[in-house]
């Protein structure tokens, strides 16, 4: 009855649960009914033919999920399988290509056995036995169900070359719309920004939407304001080659290095132990 709940709040759907253990999803509406029956507590809202989680269920998945992902991961240490997978991290594409690329061949001199597999994605990946062992993602690192230490200090900017700016009052986010924006591939984060701020009703006049790895060299070019991280436009700051126009400094934002409860394989172990260096190198 646990399984199958939790492959129904990691899926989202009673059809992909089925899909996922390899029954029908008969099965697992059975089971989530039989759990709810043996609890006294409702799990599920059920919408026609979709379910939702309610309170309870959210609390009870993010336990299960983590549960049978500590099982998993010991049952891989006990029996050496996974050992020779690659060691799979996930991140933004603008971190990838502007912080963790350029030091990565440190890490393949120093543990030359080691396979990597790097997959840039603005979109949250679930931390999975046998998929991904790594996330490396910013913000305040008060994520549920996972454990976070933070690497690398970076708070949240806009910013534009200066001819783009030069000659206008800013003075507050309303200033900027009718600028064009760059916004990374697959994310809402000029939106959200602005909402942040007050704007609610008021749309930035012109979205760019460009791979992360694109955003800072257009902004650059002076094709468009962008939203990013301090830590990775140092240099362009220093160089007067982008201005930041606002920022959020708030305590504790930054990048953070994001991995499943519980200890890691030890060639993921390796890898962590790695980001904690260059976490030392930059301090």
């Amino acid at each position: 009855m646990l399984r199958a709940f939790a492959a129904l709040a990691e899926a989202g759907s009673v059809t992909a649960a089925g899909v996922a253990l390899g029954v029908t999803h008969a099965a697992i509406s059975q089971q989530i009914r039989a759990l709810e029956a043996h609890l006294g507590v409702a799990l599920v809202e059920r919408r026609g033919r979709s379910v939702q989680l309610t309170d309870a269920g959210e609390e009870l998945g993010a336990a299960v999920s983590g549960g049978f992902a500590l099982i998993g991961d010991a049952v891989a240490r006990i029996t050496g399988q996974g050992e020779g997978r690659p060691v799979q991290i996930t991140t933004t594409p603008m971190f990838a290509a502007y912080w963790l690329m350029p030091r990565l061949a440190g890490f393949r001199q120093r543990f030359p056995e080691v396979e990597l597999m790097l997959n840039p994605s603005p979109h949250l990946v679930p931390l999975t036995p046998g998929g991904v062992d790594i996330a490396i993602r910013h913000g305040a690192g008060n994520w549920p169900s996972v454990e976070t230490e933070l690497l690398l200090p970076s708070e949240y900017v806009i910013v534009a070359a200066p001819e783009l700016v030069e000659g206008r009052k800013i003075a507050e986010p309303q200033d900027l719309l009718d600028l064009p924006w760059l916004q990374e591939l697959g994310t809402n984060e000029v939106d959200d920004w602005l909402a942040s701020h007050g704007v609610t009703e008021a749309r930035a006049r012109l979205h760019s939407h460009l791979p992360g790895n694109f955003v800072l060299e257009a902004a650059r070019r002076g094709e468009g304001l962008a939203a990013t991280t301090r830590a990775l436009i140092e240099e362009d700051i220093a160089a007067r080659t982008l201005k930041v126009l606002f920022s959020r400094d708030t305590m504790n934002e930054g990048y953070h290095i994001v991995t499943r409860p519980g200890p890691l394989r030890p060639p993921a172990a390796k890898l962590k132990k790695w980001l904690r260096a260059q976490k030392s190198s930059a301090d």
